[in-house]
């Protein structure tokens, strides 16, 4: 297909993330899921973080003026259609992040990186009030793992109901869809998130598969950049949330070894999409 065979810019998404020098999440896993998307890649970066799959050794946070800097300077030009946020680190970058996607009215995909599944802070504690009050509010999607969304909302989610309890309440204090991701919950036997979109609720699933250790990680990163890759690329939000699903999936099925005894998440070949689902949340759970 010719580039030029578009309405009238080819799709165009960029992420506002941390640098991930071993490539599994951040910025590199982002901008590796757009292009497996067929969608053009722009980037702020927030932070450089010196890290592998198996630990961090070091993260230096860029300032927030030069995260403006790099934000105004893409989107003065180029034609971004949808973004997505990832780790903003303290309070200055997430205020300059909210107010430019305000300002901007541009669509965004937050992943409020706070805290990993492990149960890691990721942001420090200031930030947290303004990720709440100022950048949820200003996306239109978010994706919250559990951790995050206990914290947002200060409650504990122990069950497939809670996770819908959660998710509502999260909609309903955002205005935004919400994918709440179960991550390695135990409560569910399958890997099935929990949707809110206009007040009603969704069971996004598909089969749990064992992965190689440190495999699944950026999972998250790669999830909300594959949702704002297909919104951006023109899909439905039910499809680009479905084929998100099957692209992470298929990603952990087709790891690649990257190292001695290491194996990373990577763009599939085949086409996953016929093992996820998408239907509404009947409320039966664990």
């Amino acid at each position: 297909m010719s580039k030029k065979n578009f309405d009238r810019f080819y799709p165009v998404a960029l992420t506002i993330a941390g640098s991930d020098s071993g490539g599994g999440a951040g910025v590199q896993a982002d901008l590796r899921t757009f292009n497996a998307y067929g969608v053009y890649g722009a980037s702020a970066i927030t932070g450089v973080t010196s890290q592998n799959p198996a630990e961090v050794r070091r993260i230096d946070t860029l300032p927030a003026d030069a995260v403006k800097c790099q934000l105004d300077t893409v989107l003065d030009r180029l034609a971004v259609r949808w973004a997505k946020s990832g780790m903003l680190a303290n309070a200055a970058i997430a205020e300059v992040v909210a107010s430019t996607v305000a300002e901007r009215e541009l669509p965004l995909v937050c992943d409020p990186v706070m805290v990993s599944t492990s149960g890691a802070r990721l942001l420090e504690d200031n930030a947290v009030a303004v990720i709440r009050d100022q950048l949820l509010p200003a996306a239109k999607w978010i994706t919250p793992n559990l951790p995050e969304a206990e914290l947002l909302l200060g409650v504990k989610i122990d069950s497939l109901a809670k996770c819908a309890d959660a998710a509502r309440a999260l909609y309903d204090r955002c205005g935004a869809g919400v994918l709440l991701k179960t991550g390695h919950a135990a409560f569910s036997e399958d890997a099935a998130d929990i949707v809110c979109r206009d007040g009603k609720l969704y069971l996004l699933s598909s089969e749990r598969i064992d992965v190689p250790h440190l495999a699944a990680h950026g999972t998250g990163c790669t999830i909300s950049a594959a949702v704002a890759a297909g919104l951006a690329a023109g899909a439905s939000w039910k499809q680009a949330l479905c084929d998100a699903k099957a692209f992470v999936l298929g990603s952990l099925v087709e790891c690649a070894p990257i190292g001695p005894e290491l194996e990373a998440m990577y763009p599939p070949v085949a086409d996953y999409g016929a093992a996820v689902s998408l239907k509404a949340f009947s409320g039966e759970g664990k």
